[in-house]
């Protein structure tokens, strides 16, 4: 029997302006070919732990302070074993966390990709059972944007971002991904200080690929059901130096499936410190998307960028203030980013 086809009400990936470090322009192979897609897709990643997204500054007695911050957790942290249970989701945290008896117990966690141990006493609270003081996540899943398939490789690229935790705002480290199948059934339209957002259905037992990488310049993979791919054709890869400010188009999913073409404005190109997750601002000039979304909206993250007939970059993120203008990122650096992690499995 299928899965039932989950709706979200929440369902598109964060799409606000978040800078980080400069990324090295990277190299291209000349006539590199790939595929702009544009279809909306369910994404669903596992941390192959549990992720510390926050902790409270103090427990419910309001006076004694989080066992996990005295002891030196971070947000971020990826915990791996307490005591000498493995933990792979929150059901074997709560349950290694039933077991405690007030002693203190050994934490084994991942930090930046590095294995750091700490010792924690749990709180007792009113009802005599014991808490280690953090807010956890095991997983995330939400719609975002198909940007490209590599026909050479096998290889898509999506969103244009990373997928943060919603929360915490750190990248979430993943052991395994996959995208499903996914139709857009809902649009909350964008306006000033509140970004709209997509909504739609998703099924995972419907398995288009396995995503692979996590980065800053969108997620990464394997396709492996080529449906999403028919009747679209490859086109040139432009370099950075090659986007200029002037008139493009995108392709985006607001509706169904169906996949369509809108204009823009390439307003401004970025070079140098300036190009810090960001390679170009774009302008929504398409008075029917503007009227159906209010412009960039959560979820279109990773809508292909087109002009002169090249696939120049990908949406990533939209101003609070002013849905018709974000930001996009350009497809050379997300091809670096695929092609650099092609073969390695997410950590």
């Amino acid at each position: 029997m299928r899965a039932k086809k989950l709706k979200n009400s929440i369902i598109g990936f964060s799409a606000f302006l978040i800078l980080a470090a400069t990324l090295s322009a990277p190299v291209m192979a000349a006539g590199t070919q790939l595929i702009p897609l544009g279809g909306t897709v369910g994404i669903s990643l596992s941390s192959g732990g549990v992720v510390v997204i926050g902790m409270p500054e103090k427990m419910r007695d309001g006076i004694s302070p989080s066992p996990a911050k005295e002891a030196g957790i971070k947000t971020g942290d990826i915990i791996k074993k307490i005591g000498s249970k493995e933990i792979e989701s929150k059901n074997d945290l709560k349950e290694a966390a039933s077991e405690l008896d007030g002693s203190s117990v050994s934490i084994e966690a991942l930090r930046n990709g590095q294995s750091v141990k700490l010792k924690l006493t749990p709180y007792k609270n009113e009802d005599g059972t014991f808490e280690l003081g953090l807010w956890l996540r095991d997983g995330i899943a939400g719609i975002g944007t198909m940007t490209f398939y590599d026909p050479a490789t096998g290889v898509f690229g999506a969103l244009g971002h990373s997928i943060n935790d919603t929360e915490s705002g750190v990248i979430m480290p993943m052991k395994n991904g996959i995208i499903a199948r996914a139709s857009v059934t809902e649009v909350i339209k964008g306006k000033a200080g509140a970004p709209g957002q997509l909504g739609g259905n998703f099924d995972f037992e419907d398995v288009l690929g396995s995503v692979t990488n996590n980065t800053k310049c969108g997620i990464f993979g394997v396709l492996e059901n080529m449906d999403i791919t028919a009747g679209r054709e490859s086109m040139p890869v432009a370099s950075v130096g090659e986007i200029r400010t002037g008139p493009a188009v995108i392709l985006a999913n607001i509706s169904g499936g169906d996949i369509r073409e809108y204009k823009i404005e390439i307003s401004r190109v970025y070079a140098g410190a300036e190009a810090a997750d960001r390679d170009m601002m774009i302008t929504v000039t398409d008075s029917n998307l503007i009227e159906k979304t209010g412009g960039i909206v959560q979820g279109m993250s990773g809508s292909p960028i087109i002009q002169d007939g090249k696939l120049v970059g990908a949406v990533t993120h939209v101003l609070i203030n002013d849905p018709e203008r974000g930001f996009g990122v350009s497809a050379e650096k997300m091809l670096q980013t695929a092609l650099g992690n092609a073969g390695k499995k997410a950590a």
